[in-house]
């Protein structure tokens, strides 16, 4: 799927990596459709668990625990529901089906997928990508969209004043 979209952050610690969460939880819009699909990539310890504390914090969830045990983690916050699933310790992509995301690709839904490569094709195509990269002394985000939906959230971030700036 090609990308419609870009935007980058160095993020030069955990604080900041989640302050580009919050900015991007704050400007998400309604779901109106599907599950919204987030694919969260890059090595270990690059950020991504810490991303998605950020985001969920923004939304007042005080303690986020890393699904990598249990694969899947639940928030439902009223408006919106978050899924928030690991697949680093996926052995087989045919472990998700016991997972029921067919139950959870439903309007005012999000999926934050962790290790999304693990899941092969029976993962839904992202709307969002981001990946966490090495930046010398810190990381860099960069964030494709790769959906309109996506392209609208993030043009709603940088309207709001978006996430510290690149």
């Amino acid at each position: 799927m090609r990308e419609l979209a870009i935007e980058c952050w160095l993020a030069p610690d955990p604080a900041t990596t989640e302050a580009v969460a919050a900015a991007l939880s704050c400007a998400l819009p309604a779901i109106r459709e599907r599950a919204l699909v987030v694919h969260l990539c890059g090595e270990l310890g690059a950020g991504k668990t810490t991303w998605a504390r950020g985001f969920l914090a923004a939304r007042g969830v005080a303690r986020v625990r890393s699904p990598t045990y249990s694969l899947l983690e639940i928030h439902d916050l009223g408006a919106l529901v978050v899924a928030h699933l690991d697949l680093y310790r996926l052995a087989d992509p045919a472990e998700i089906d016991a997972l029921g995301l067919a139950d959870l690709d439903v309007p005012g839904t999000l999926w934050l997928i962790e290790w999304p490569e693990r899941g092969g094709t029976r993962l839904p195509e992202p709307d969002l990508v981001l990946h966490f990269t090495d930046a010398g002394s810190g990381r860099r985000l960069e964030a494709s969209a790769r959906s309109e939906r996506a392209v609208a959230w993030l043009r709603a971030a940088r309207a709001r004043g978006g996430a510290p700036a690149p």
